[in-house]
């Protein structure tokens, strides 16, 4: 059991370090909450092609890395 802990434990600082890297390689969003209003709501050819793009790839990573992070820190508690 020991061993499965350490290798979960080596896992998971190995993804928080990758999601460092990816979170600090977006870009940044310099217009906070100003940003949400109708005319951001609106479907634009950015907001339509977002998903194939560098910015829609890393934040696709993110929301995975994010998850897997919160999965593989709830099972190391429950087997620790």
């Amino acid at each position: 059991m020991a061993t499965i802990s350490l290798i979960l434990s080596v896992v998971l600082i190995l993804l928080s370090v990758l999601l460092c890297i990816i979170i600090l390689l977006q870009s940044k969003r310099s217009a906070g909450l100003g940003a949400i209003n109708a005319a951001s709501s609106s479907d634009t050819y950015w907001s339509k092609n977002k998903g194939s793009s560098m910015e829609g790839t890393l934040e696709r990573y993110t929301k995975i890395g994010g998850a897997l992070f919160m999965i593989l820190a709830l099972v190391l508690n429950l087997i620790g």
